[in-house]
């Protein structure tokens, strides 16, 4: 499981490639949709039963990035693999049951050095760091002339339920109650690890793993804007027809736009970012190993 640093560079010299040819995918639909409703008509009933159901190589690539089967939207009450070949069922299962991208992620994630190390306890600087931002908050909220009693009261609420979704990050156990309801998906070391890589992606050593993350979210998003540019044609084409496939058409493809995230975990990180004027401080010996080391040595 290992990733030395000069593969972490080809890993997202790939990525970037990746995300490229996602946006030409998404482009062609602009051309696809100078066509007009009637003249798909003329020759949609020529498709039946064809379907984006039977594209086995995009469950493929689906599968071996890390969407579960439990998370995928049934069409007709059927498993996506039934409307597939006997040959392609058997790919498309294997591939469920191989190592995918989101479970090396969380992998490599779990193995960030600089969560606990040295006396520095990122959690629970972090932790320290957020309460007092939230407290300042409240201080705020109840200083603030301008706001009645009562609205004062519904800011606490509000502030309140922040405080308790970040109760979720800081409690291992809250945090697999989410996992097992498939709330939340990376594991909560790894969950940690995304994050402090976010919040310190300005040390040396932490640009990379950033630049990763987030093109791992570039891949999700287009994959998102793809199913959705899907969805809009098949609604612009059919209205609300049933599809060449039998699903629901448009309906189906616009649920799937949700429920098909893969690293959605990374996006949500968000919610726990704060200012970086607001970060706990590194120890000056940990610092000096997130930067970069150059020797020379003149000699006379």
């Amino acid at each position: 499981d290992y990733v030395d640093e000069e593969s972490i560079s080809t890993i997202i010299s790939r990525l970037r490639r990746i995300t490229e040819i996602q946006k030409v995918m998404v482009e062609q639909f602009r051309i696809m949709e100078t066509m007009t409703p009637l003249d798909f008509l003329e020759f949609r009933d020529f498709l039946i039963p064809a379907s984006g159901f039977q594209s086995f190589q995009f469950r493929m690539v689906e599968n071996k990035l890390g969407l579960k089967a439990t998370s995928r939207l049934q069409y007709n009450r059927k498993i996506y693999s039934q409307a597939l070949s006997e040959e392609h069922q058997q790919a498309v299962k294997k591939s469920e049951t191989e190592t995918s991208l989101f479970t090396l992620l969380e992998k490599w994630l779990e193995r960030t050095p600089f969560l606990n190390f040295k006396g520095f306890n990122f959690l629970d600087s972090y932790k320290k760091a957020v309460n007092e931002m939230l407290d300042g908050d409240e201080q705020i909220i109840r200083n603030n002339a301008t706001l009645s009693e009562s609205d004062k009261e519904n800011e606490i609420k509000e502030l309140e339920k922040t405080r308790a979704n970040f109760l979720a990050l800081f409690d291992e156990d809250m945090h697999n109650d989410l996992v097992k309801k498939e709330m939340r998906h990376m594991s909560f070391k790894a969950t940690h690890a995304a994050l402090f890589i976010n919040l310190y992606r300005d040390e040396p050593i932490l640009h990379l793993p950033f630049m990763l993350l987030t093109y791992l979210t570039n891949i999700d998003e287009l994959f998102s804007t793809w199913r959705y540019n899907h969805s809009m044609m098949v609604h612009r084409m059919i209205g609300t027809k049933i599809g060449t496939g039998g699903s629901s058409g448009y309906n189906y493809l616009k649920a799937t736009v949700e429920s098909h995230k893969i690293f959605n975990d990374l996006f949500n990180l968000s919610t726990f970012l704060i200012p970086r004027s607001a970060l706990p401080p590194i120890p000056p010996e940990i610092k000096n190993q997130l930067g970069f080391f150059f020797t020379f040595n003149n000699e006379n």
